[in-house]
C-alpha cells in the first residue's frame, strides 16, 4: 500500500491528484490513497470566504479552486479523476467553510468519512474516530483530528469543538494502537500554542507516524516527545516566488508486510509541475 500525503492545499484541490498522477508515471509505482492534513480551502460559496482567503484570492484564483472546479461538473476533470481512480481523505483545517462541512457531517451521521465534492473523490474524516484504508494486501489504521486548538477558550468553528473532544476522550479509553495520526494543528507541549488534545492522544496512544501542517514551518522529521512516534511536518503545498513547490510538500507512506516507511518526494519530480503549468499538465 502506498499513500501520498499533503497539507495546506488552500483551494488547489486538483493539484494533489495531478502530482500523484505525475509520480505514478515517473516512478511506475501505484498510489492507493491520498491523505491531506487540512486547509483544503473547501469554500463552495464565495460569500463565506474568511478574511485570509479573500486576501490571497485577490492575487491567486487557485485559492478558489474548490468553488471553481469541485462544486460543478467539469467533464475534463471528471474524466481525469475517474481514470486516476484515487480518493483523497482530509481532516479539516482552519481555512474551510465549516458551516458547509457541518451540514454534510450531519447528513452522514453513520459514516466516519463523508464526501464533499461533486465527483465523490474528496472526503473529510470525523475527528477522533478510528479509520481504516484497505487494499488487497494491507490495512492502514489511522485517526484524524481536524481544526486548530485555542488557548483562549474561543468557540468559533475553526477551533476544535466540544463534540470532537468527546470523541477524542472515547478514543483515549480504547488504548488501541494505530499506524498514523493525521492532524492539521500540532500539539502545544513545547511551543505554548497548538491543540492540547493532540498531546493527550500522542501521550496515551501508540502511533508510528504523526503528520501535520498549519504552522508555516519547513518540512521537518523528528521523534515525538513520547519517544515512539515519528512526527512529520508536511510543507504547505504552495508555490514559492519562483513558482515551484518546496521540499517536503509531498510524502509517500508505504505499508508493506506490516512495515511502514516514508519517502520524501524529490524536487526534481515536483519541479515538473509549476505555478505556471500545473493546470495544463
Amino acid at each position: 500500500m502506498k499513500i501520498a500525503i499533503f497539507s495546506d492545499i488552500h483551494g488547489k484541490i486538483l493539484l494533489p491528484f495531478k502530482l500523484v498522477d505525475l509520480y505514478q508515471k515517473e516512478t511506475g509505482c501505484k498510489i492507493d490513497f491520498i491523505l491531506q492534513c487540512g486547509d483544503m480551502g473547501a469554500y463552495p460559496n464565495i460569500e463565506n470566504l474568511d478574511k485570509a482567503t479573500i486576501k490571497h484570492a485577490q492575487y491567486d484564483r487557485d485559492e478558489l479552486g474548490f468553488h471553481d472546479d469541485f462544486t460543478k461538473e467539469n467533464p475534463e476533470i471528471r474524466a481525469f479523476l475517474d481514470e486516476l481512480n484515487i480518493n483523497m481523505i482530509c481532516v479539516r483545517g482552519n481555512h474551510e467553510d465549516h458551516d458547509f462541512l457541518d451540514e454534510l457531517e450531519k447528513e452522514n451521521p453513520d459514516k466516519s468519512i463523508f464526501p464533499i465534492d461533486i465527483y465523490g473523490r474528496v472526503f473529510v474524516c470525523r475527528s477522533g474516530l478510528e479509520q481504516k484504508l484497505e487494499t488487497e494486501d494491507e490495512v492502514l489504521q489511522f485517526v484524524g483530528i481536524g481544526r486548530i486548538g485555542d488557548r483562549k477558550g474561543r468557540s468559533e468553528k475553526r477551533f476544535i469543538q466540544d463534540y470532537e473532544r468527546k470523541e477524542i476522550r472515547k478514543l483515549l479509553k480504547t488504548k488501541n494502537t494505530f499506524d498514523v495520526l493525521i492532524t492539521h494543528d500540532k500539539d502545544d507541549s513545547q511551543s505554548g500554542y497548538g491543540m492540547t488534545e493532540i498531546r493527550q492522544v500522542l501521550d496515551n496512544i501508540i502511533f508510528q507516524y504523526h503528520f501535520y501542517g498549519h504552522t508555516g514551518e519547513p518540512f521537518k522529521e523528528e521523534t515525538d516527545s513520547n519517544c515512539i512516534t515519528q512526527s512529520i511536518k508536511i510543507k504547505e503545498l504552495e508555490f514559492n516566488e519562483s513558482g515551484i513547490l518546496e521540499k517536503g510538500c509531498m510524502i509517500i507512506l508505504t505499508k508493506e508486510k506490516e512495515e511502514l516507511s516514508i519517502e520524501v518526494v524529490e524536487q526534481k519530480l515536483t519541479n515538473k509541475m509549476t505555478k505556471f503549468n500545473w493546470k495544463s499538465q
